[in-house]
């Protein structure tokens, strides 16, 4: 839906994201189970552990599942000439299609008499194959083509036979359908400026070049372009490079077109040719000769929505550019803004696509989060960029062999976005964000996805689509790794390296061990960094082995083991954990910081950890290394009365890192939940929300807060930390009242403080509730009074949920209100279903089935926000089920996937499953009922153990409440 006053446009796709397929998801699961990690090895590997199934991110809905077919190596492509043109005029109501022209220059390698090549829902305009260049005129027959639409492949039969050293031209006209569906080159709709328009796009990463032009589609295979577009006069088009030349052409209708002719590309892979055709306009600026330029709805750019990028953009290449000793030869970089697109960025060559969230923000605002992930997501895309044309590693340059080292493009680039977002945003707090959104996030996901970073190429050619490469193991993961090499080669070798090694492989393909090579070599050229084994031996354990160590300390002996992480609870007696990794520890003992040490091998005595009685000692200090730590008890309650006697002593990174691993070992059934719940009677001298919101998500996660709130914990729950909030929700409650605009320049306030405040009222805090209450009446008396937007969602849904009819009555007519702008209108979506009387709540619902009062991808987001509430969760159901003939014609199975997973945190019963069994009996197939069965059987398993661990939790409430 778009905005109604011209705000920031979210398009229908990114508003679906999330409403996952379930059964294609398990499907894909049992598959990334059969996945181990693939290296060669200096030494014969171990055999692989067999690890259960676990949460992954699945691809887009469009993604393709079929196989991944490499090409026989008889060709290698050099050059192509590329003409495309998308017959799209404005205001065309469709089908729409391209039609295009393709010569690929190709040297031959081996003798053959077939020419193969990647293609996909292509239609064959005819071909012919022009050569040896070497004899002028020569040619050979083309004897028919050969389409494999399963292998995504055509293969040109030749009469003749094509001679290795030779050159040849293949010429291969080609028509496609012009979809809507976000991959290769499609068409999308928008609005600017109160007018339905059109912009025709490209994404080609992973597999999809082939889906628009005839290609040697395999990131190995780079070659140079000479692209032309043919587009109607009122578009512009732009490519990887600049234009050179516009001129006019009719068609055998006599309607005139545009041909924009582009400047020959260096060499590149088919998965970054780029394009966009639009009606755009653009801001520019321009950086150490390199013209930028951001482009936009005309309405955004007018508006100044785009600026801020703008201004960031030069500062982050040059940023880049100086840390690498790389300059970037283009003469332009274009940035475009789409209405819709798949993803949240796509570095390609010149001409970087973003969606439209991902690139603009209000002028109003000052220091924002969405500043933050606007510096953080350009940051990541000028990370391929800048190493694009001259080193291109980071995704472009030096091109992976095979999209199973595609973790050395996309980590990198990740760890080098933090690097590039708090250059240009020094308010960041670089360790701070990189371990809260990067690391700490991907060890809770790792510790259930049984892959490793560098997969066998036959595993990703046979096994599963590419698409699920490009999932937080690959990005997070390859950043978390790519920071303890940094760490612990020091930054200074590390670019060091990563420099000689760009160089030497810039326009060429190399692999991850070539990366080792190079890093060793600069190792073995100095003497203040000593490993204990070969940079390969080292990174090998970590990229080609699933999961993660935990490292087990006792300080009666100084012993240091470790093991792999994995949920104990769950361990079959045959499941075997063998995998050992090379760890660098850093660590401190009574706050000093202490040198470098490796734990290689499964356990080792350490003599300067044997410790009197009085020391302590802290590992992994700020989370340099990609572990966990389970300490002993002794330790443990050395490290819980510091913090209660002087939190400052441990880092604050250490503390969040402290917190987090123990209620994760936890969770994994390695400590009992006492054990973590002790390191929580510090909290009152607790200033950081950084630290503050992992104790949060760990204590209260936000799914389970109606589970909490009716059972008997939560009174307990809610003395205890109450008690220990206090002192700095006071600290932010001043501010709130008197100056919160001085919170601008704090990141983790602007990110935190809305959890932070939203337990608070939950829990009961007569200030908080007292505050939002306030806050919203201030609201309605004066509807042009805004609301800070840092508390803004929680301040709405307690001003609703304290009030009455009238409260809510407001909100929605605010909601209406034709001004609004999409992130209000959200909140808004979000805060009536705060309200705790149960007709409000049903009548909610029931306007929810209006089309006259909402779009329809609007009725499925208020069913899930009211059935996560108190007393909504029943109401919800019921409504669901009364209105279900309707709902399914709209929703289908997606929103009961939806509504299956929260219904599922109350299932406790076998009563209780037959309730949701009967419906579900009636609206499912036969074999989706059996998966349904499974799960609801799952789910109370794991409320009946979840039920166990609150009544732990309470009882240890019982005798420590007080403290």
């Amino acid at each position: 839906m778009g905005t109604r006053g011209g705000g920031l446009y979210v398009g229908r796709r990114a508003a679906a994201v999330g409403a996952g397929l379930l059964l294609a998801l398990l499907v894909a699961l049992l598959a990334l189970a059969a996945l181990y990690g693939r290296c060669r090895q200096e030494a014969a590997p171990p055999p692989p552990s067999p690890r259960a199934p676990g949460p992954t991110a699945p691809p887009p809905p469009s993604a393709a599942a079929g196989s991944v077919r490499r090409l026989p190596h008889h060709l290698l492509p050099l050059h192509y000439d590329l003409e495309l043109w998308p017959q799209v005029r404005p205001g065309q109501a469709g089908p729409f299609a391209f039609s295009g022209q393709v010569n690929i220059t190709v040297r031959c390698l081996q003798d053959t008499d077939a020419a193969v090549l990647h293609s996909a829902g292509l239609r064959s305009r005819g071909a012919a194959v022009r050569g040896p260049l070497s004899e002028p005129g020569a040619a050979v027959e083309v004897a028919g083509l050969r389409q494999e639409e399963e292998g995504e492949v055509v293969a040109l039969e030749l009469r003749g036979r094509l001679r290795a050293g030779s050159r040849y031209v293949l010429q291969l006209g080609f028509k496609g359908r012009l979809e809507e569906d976000l991959d290769g080159l499609f068409l999308t709709r928008y609005t600017d400026r109160g007018q339905s328009s059109m912009i025709i796009a490209s994404q080609m990463e992973p597999t999809y070049a082939r889906r628009v032009y005839p290609c040697f589609d395999e990131p190995a295979m780079k070659a140079t372009f000479n692209i032309r577009i043919i587009h109607d006069p009122s578009y512009v088009a732009l490519s990887n490079m600049p234009a050179i030349d516009v001129s006019e052409l009719k068609d055998e209708n006599g309607s005139l077109w545009t041909v924009t002719t582009f400047n020959t590309s260096l060499k590149m892979s088919t998965y970054l040719t780029a394009f966009v055709i639009c009606d755009f306009d653009y801001v520019t600026r321009t950086e150490r000769g390199n013209e930028i330029r951001i482009w936009a709805r005309k309405e955004a750019v007018k508006n100044g929505y785009v600026d801020y990028a703008l201004n960031i953009t030069g500062p982050i290449f040059s940023f880049l550019e100086d840390m690498l000793n790389v300059s970037y030869p283009l003469p332009k970089t274009d940035l475009v803004a789409l209405p819709d697109f798949g993803a949240g960025g796509m570095e390609n060559w010149g001409l970087m696509i973003f969606q439209e969230a991902s690139l603009m923000n209000f002028p109003s605002d000052e220091f924002t989060r969405r500043k933050a992930m606007i510096a953080l997501i350009v940051s990541h895309e000028l990370g391929h960029q800048a190493f694009f044309f001259q080193f291109k590693w980071f995704g472009n340059l030096v091109t992976m062999n095979w999209w199973n080292d595609l973790w050395l493009s996309e980590g990198l680039a990740s760890y080098f976005e933090y690097l590039g977002a708090t250059f240009v945003e020094p308010k960041l707090s670089l360790d701070k964000i990189f371990y809260a959104h990067v690391v700490q996030p991907i060890l809770r996901e790792d510790s259930e996805i049984a892959r490793s970073l560098s997969e066998r190429e036959d595993n990703i050619k046979a096994s599963f689509s590419l698409m699920f490469l490009f999932d937080n193991i690959t990005y997070s993961k390859g950043a978390s790794i790519t920071g303890m090499l940094s760490g612990f080669l020091t930054e200074k070798l590390f670019i060091r390296a990563l420099t000689s090694y760009l160089k030497e492989f810039s326009f060429s393909n190399a692999n991850q061990d070539d990366l080792w090579t190079h890093i060793q070599m600069v190792v073995d050229a100095q003497d203040e960094v000593q490993l204990p084994a070969s940079v390969k031996q080292i990174m090998d354990s970590w990229t080609c082995q699933n999961g993660f160590p935990v490292l087990t300390l006792n300080l009666t002996t100084g012993t240091i083991s470790q093991e792999q992480f994995f949920n104990k609870k769950n361990r079959k007696s045959t499941d075997s954990y063998n995998n050992t990794w090379i760890i660098p520890i850093s660590w401190m003992r009574n706050g000093s910081s202490q040198p470098l040490t490796w734990l290689d091998k499964s356990s080792k005595i350490f003599p300067e950890m044997q410790v009197s009685e009085y020391d302590w000692i802290l590992l992994n200090v700020n989370l340099s290394g990609y572990y966990r730590v389970n300490y002993d008890q002794i330790n443990l309650k050395k490290l819980g009365r510091l913090l209660e006697n002087d939190p400052k002593a441990i880092p604050t990174v250490s503390r969040f890192q402290l917190i987090d691993d123990v209620f994760a070992l936890t969770d994994f059934g390695y400590v009992p939940i006492e054990t973590a719940l002790e390191l929580t009677k510090y909290l009152a001298r607790e200033d950081e929300l950084f630290v503050w919101n992992v104790v949060l998500l760990n204590l209260i996660p936000d799914h389970l807060e109606s589970t909490l709130k009716n059972h008997k914990v939560y009174p307990l729950l809610k003395k205890y930390l109450l008690k220990r909030m206090l002192p700095i929700y006071r600290y932010y409650a001043g501010f709130i009242w008197q100056n919160v605009d001085a919170l601008e320049d704090d990141y983790f306030a602007q990110l935190y403080l809305e959890k932070f405040l939203a337990t608070a009222c939950w829990l009961g805090l007569q200030d908080c509730l007292d505050l939002s209450s306030e806050l919203y009446a201030k609201w309605r008396s004066n509807p042009e009074y805004k609301i800070p937007f840092l508390i803004r969602r929680t301040v709405c849904c307690y001003g609703v949920a304290v009030g009455s009819e009238k409260e809510w009555n407001f909100a929605w007519e605010m909601y209406n209100h034709t001004n609004s702008v999409e992130e209000d209108d959200d909140i808004l979506l979000y805060a009536m279903s705060c309200a705790k009387e149960s007709w409000l709540l049903y009548r909610y619902l029931q306007y929810g089935l209006s089309d006259t009062l909402f779009s329809s991808n609007r009725t499925s987001v208020i069913i899930s926000h009211v059935v996560t509430k108190d007393i909504g969760q029943r109401i919800a159901w019921e409504f669901v089920m009364e209105n279900w003939p309707l709902l399914s014609q709209g929703y289908g199975h997606e929103l009961l996937h939806d509504v299956l997973k929260v219904m599922g945190r109350f299932v406790k019963t076998d009563v209780q499953i037959q309730e949701l069994q009967v419906f579900y009996n009636a609206t499912l197939e036969e074999d989706e009922r059996e998966t349904v069965t499974m799960l609801l059987e799952s789910a109370k398993i794991e409320n009946i153990e979840r039920r166990k661990l609150l009544s732990k939790v309470a009882s240890w409430l019982e005798n420590n409440v007080d403290d």
